[in-house]
């Protein structure tokens, strides 16, 4: 018999980092967590090690709390040396919310993709005090569940730059294809997507690290989510062929360093346990659409468990991003519900 250990990643921490400090992963290379006001209640960033400073990869969510912890890492574990680079994978908050705040207060370097940047800046700048009929549009063509409806519509809309520090004009580029320099190793750069576009990853050439961020996590999967801005978006197809292109690269003793969980080993089985996860979804999806569904109406067949307020917005945009994908494909149909929802029905 096989044991379920002989077949997870493997993880040489069982405990990460205490709130200020810093675990060394490798030489040079130090692991850090933040915190987040969420059920996912946490963020990795790690630094590496230049000699006369510090160059960070990604930065948590904009606070004054996270900040401070910040300021005690740099003080800390950071040995007073300055932060001169930062480093972002990709544009979600919790990665680039402290990045202007380098930038303006401590003078640093950001490096990320174009996209990144630009989804960023533009969503900083996007500040909404009520709901774009655009977003109320999409929920009820998500088939939001009323009650959630309602309460959101009352409430203020979320804004990109209420977690993410105002970001300054200037960065430098990083696109598929670089080698990148960091921490006294050369590092290939290949893009994924999916769970953002153009998200960053890092493969170093000199030893065994590979910063993942978050398109491969070591016990959760990335969320990969459809929202108002590109309704009609199939990014699980752009997820699964990214992590199929990036699965020729990796290796078993790869030290997979990612955004959320603890770092891990035998990234080639956990890429291939994501892939398989949802085309597992997909096909248990394409049976319960023998009658027609909503995409909030998906939840048990997709998540296999109940699904809490908490996460009730990443459940539905993941939903959305399933059927969209099983639409795109040609393998449902879907019509308009008198509530405005799409349904879709297996061909």
């Amino acid at each position: 018999m096989v044991s379920v250990a002989d077949v997870a990643p493997r993880t040489p921490w069982e405990e990460p980092p205490a709130q200020g400090d810093a675990i060394e992963v490798a030489e040079g290379v130090l692991w850090m967590r933040l915190p987040l006001p969420m059920k996912l209640d946490h963020v990795n960033v790690y630094a590496f090690d230049e000699g006369d400073s510090w160059t960070v990869v990604d930065t948590g969510m904009s606070s004054n709390k996270t900040r401070r912890i910040w300021e005690q890492l740099m003080a800390g574990p950071l040995g007073g040396k300055p932060v001169r680079r930062v480093v972002v994978t990709h544009h979600h908050p919790d990665h680039i919310g402290n990045a202007g705040w380098f930038q303006s207060e401590h003078g640093a370097e950001l490096v990320t993709t174009r996209t990144a940047w630009l989804f960023a800046r533009m969503l900083t700048l996007d500040v909404q005090e009520e709901w774009p009929a655009e977003t109320l549009a999409y929920y009820r063509s998500a088939g939001m569940d009323p009650e959630t409806y309602e309460t959101r519509k009352a409430d203020r809309p979320f804004n990109f730059a209420d977690t993410v520090y105002p970001m300054p004009l200037g960065f430098t580029r990083v696109q598929q294809g670089d080698v990148f320099r960091m921490g006294g190793r050369d590092w290939d750069v290949h893009m994924g997507n999916g769970h953002a576009p153009e998200h960053a990853t890092f493969w170093s050439r000199d030893d065994n690290l590979v910063l993942t961020g978050d398109q491969v996590l070591s016990s959760i999967s990335p969320n990969i989510g459809v929202y108002a801005t590109e309704p009609e978006a199939d990014p699980l197809a752009e997820w699964l062929e990214a992590c199929e292109r990036l699965a020729a690269l990796a290796r078993p003793e790869h030290l997979a360093l990612g955004g959320h969980k603890l770092p891990f080993t035998r990234l080639p089985l956990r890429m291939r346990q994501l892939i398989d996860n949802h085309h597992g979804a997909l096909e248990r999806l394409m049976e319960f659409l023998e009658t027609p569904k909503s995409a909030a109406e998906c939840f048990s067949v997709l998540f296999k468990r109940t699904i809490g307020p908490g996460e009730y917005g990443l459940a539905l945009v993941e939903a959305v991003a399933h059927v969209n994908h099983l639409y795109r494909t040609g393998q449902v149909s879907r019509t308009r519900r008198d509530d405005e929802a799409w349904v879709y029905q297996r061909r």
